[in-house]
């Protein structure tokens, strides 16, 4: 998914506990998807900021050469201004987006 082209806010929101549990009955339930979810945004991001990164990346060990790379400074802001993870999965959740399973409830059929 593009976390670049989501919708979701990149401020904080007040979110009403009876819609977010209402898929799954459990509240504490939901959250935990949402967190995996959150976890696994979070990852993909650094790993993409990071390849990003490693192009200005500097192999010396020259103390005295320290300097600002313009680009890198734009890209760093950029994933900055991003919304946190746990805002887009919570939006990837309410939107229908998120896949999950129940093993327990598999096991029992």
């Amino acid at each position: 998914m593009d976390y670049k082209k989501t919708k979701a806010p990149v401020t904080t929101v007040t979110r009403n506990l009876n819609e977010i549990g209402s898929v799954t009955g459990n509240i504490y339930e939901t959250i935990a998807i949402v967190s995996k979810r959150a976890n696994q945004i979070s990852s993909e991001l650094k790993e993409e900021l990071n390849r990003k990164l490693e192009e200005f990346a500097s192999y010396t060990d020259n103390l005295e050469e320290v300097f600002e790379n313009r680009e890198q400074i734009e890209i760093s802001r950029f994933y900055e201004r991003l919304p946190k993870p746990t805002l887009i999965a919570i939006e990837e959740y309410l939107d229908d987006q998120i896949y999950f399973r129940k093993p327990e409830a598999e096991e029992n059929e």
